[in-house]
């Protein structure tokens, strides 16, 4: 049944793979200039219901607490504290392209020390910095956790991962970027997958909507835009005229595995040259069971073990010699060894042999 299912859902995904249509150019691109920058900061949780660090497995959460009280005016030199209620984090977050001061963003916050849940916790003011060291956002907030746990005297059970947890909107931007993208002479499109057909569309297709040259394609995965050539008065003009033109982008024959799961995903465009495939499954099997031999009733013998072994070897039915013509494409293959009743992992075996062989004219990725 399940390999009934497999190939009926093989069979209409190329059934629609085929028919994939144009895609918009900010779909296919990332434009030069147009990037977040990651964020992090170091921070404490407080609030939490005895679950946060342990301060003697954690020393670092003691030292921040102690920084923090100090600047707020409390003395805690030489003193003895044990809280179990706070947690050190680490706070990550992204800063949108062109962000603005005072903008909210979404912050995550992921425990680095030994508490148990951050539930119910809340973050103090924890400044964020990027790459250059400089802060530029300020996080505080409650935290919404992402799990559950929950512990008796003998038991216990954990629900997703309560360690970690996000805070909506929590960061908020204090230093802007400093870009000025208004400057630009030229723009560079960075095509997430680089292949020289698609480059090529995107560069006809800029150049048509213009009626003039301003697109010129300088490698599979880069076209530049000549921003003064567009009369467009400002680099975000011109890209608000392009953005939704529409290329039909061109992919790379590609067959992918992953051998855990048994998924196999693949394209219409993997061909197979002329092969035979021959599968078959051995199963040997191998039976210990010993006998143990006692002794007359009080004579002087000793209990012996009797070893005693089956071997057996079980072939089962498998696929005879099968041919495949010339130009066959591996949907074809796939939907008629699944229509046999041959298992997912024995696909992937065969394919692997396939390529091998030299037959499977496709990209063989193993997950």
């Amino acid at each position: 049944m399940k390999n009934l299912l497999l190939a009926i859902l093989l069979l209409f995904a190329f059934a629609h793979i085929g028919q994939a249509g144009p895609v918009r150019i900010k779909d296919l691109v990332e434009f030069d200039g147009v990037r977040g920058n990651d964020l992090v900061g170091y921070g404490l949780v407080v609030g939490l219901h005895g679950t946060g660090d342990g301060i003697r497995n954690a020393p670092f959460t003691e030292e921040i607490l102690s920084n923090m009280l100090e600047r707020l005016g409390v003395n805690v030199t030489g003193e003895q504290f044990r809280p179990k209620n706070v947690a050190a984090v680490f706070v990550t977050a992204t800063l949108p392209a062109f962000a603005r001061s005072g903008s909210r963003i979404d912050v995550s916050v992921s425990a680095i020390g030994d508490a148990k849940s951050l539930m119910g916790g809340t973050l103090v003011m924890t400044p964020m910095t990027a790459a250059d060291g400089q802060i530029y956002a300020v996080a505080q907030g409650a935290v919404l956790s992402g799990g559950v746990s929950a512990e008796a005297d003998a038991s216990s059970v954990v629900t997703g991962v309560p360690t970690s947890g996000v805070i909506p909107a929590g960061g908020r931007i204090e230093r802007e970027i400093d870009f000025d993208f208004s400057s630009l002479q030229s723009l560079r499109l960075a095509l997430r997958v680089p292949d020289f057909t698609t480059a090529g569309r995107i560069e006809t297709a800029i150049n048509r909507f213009f009626g003039r040259q301003v697109a010129l394609m300088l490698d599979s995965g880069t076209v530049e835009l000549d921003i003064a050539a567009t009369r467009s008065g400002s680099p975000a003009r011109a890209i608000g005229k392009i953005e939704n033109l529409t290329v039909e982008p061109e992919r790379k024959a590609r067959v992918v595995v992953d051998q855990r799961s048994g998924t196999i995903v693949m394209g219409d465009d993997v061909r197979i040259s002329r092969v035979a495939v021959s599968q078959g499954n051995l199963t040997l099997r191998i039976d210990e069971t010993p006998i143990a031999i006692q002794p007359n009733p009080f004579s002087p013998g000793e209990t012996v073990v009797v070893p005693r072994s089956s071997a057996q070897i079980d072939e089962e039915p498998g696929i005879g010699l099968a041919e495949v013509d010339g130009g066959t494409s591996l949907a074809e293959v796939v939907a008629g060894l699944n229509a046999l009743g041959v298992a997912p992992r024995d696909l992937i075996d065969i394919l692997k042999s396939i390529k091998a062989a030299g037959a499977l004219h496709a990209e063989f990725v193993v997950q």
